[in-house]
């Protein structure tokens, strides 16, 4: 019996990529939070999902650190500048999905990232190396976007 008889497709060709099951998690993942089941699949919404979801983590400790040097008077501010953040990036992630809404709030909290520079100046590293990732990450998922319809298009499909 063949893997095409096992499967009922064509079997894998070997010198394509082929992803762990927990790799296979993760892309599916990021391309259902980035809206990939409606129409058009977008490498530049999916990448900017998994850089917002980092940054996430990254605004939370930071709002936690304002808080815990007493960087702010009174102290609990930090930790509303930083639940106010958090809540702008999920805000970001959850209307990702429909239109470039939520790339246009991606780039606000790089921003506002930023900008906490002036409270705690080792923000800056964090800020500086996040924007440059986000950066990187729209560049090159448009390119993939802009690659993968011309070739869509070539293929007639």
């Amino acid at each position: 019996m063949t893997d095409r008889d096992r499967n009922g497709a064509e079997a894998p060709d070997p010198d394509e990529l082929q992803l762990s099951p927990s790799e296979t998690m993760a892309h599916n993942s990021a391309m259902r939070v980035s809206g990939a089941g409606r129409g058009e699949r977008s490498t530049q919404k999916a990448l900017a999902s998994i850089v917002l979801g980092f940054e996430l983590v990254i605004v939370v400790l930071i709002g936690l650190t304002l808080f815990g040097l007493g960087a702010l008077e009174p102290r609990e501010l930090g930790l509303y500048l930083g639940g106010g953040l958090a809540l702008v990036i999920v805000v970001g992630l959850g209307v990702m999905r429909f239109g470039r809404a939520g790339i246009v709030i991606g780039w606000a909290v790089h921003v506002l990232m930023l900008l906490t520079g002036f409270l705690l100046p080792m923000a800056w590293i964090v800020g500086l190396l996040f924007t440059a990732l986000w950066i990187y990450c729209m560049v090159k998922g448009a390119q993939i976007d802009r690659d993968r319809r011309a070739w869509m298009a070539a293929q007639g499909g």
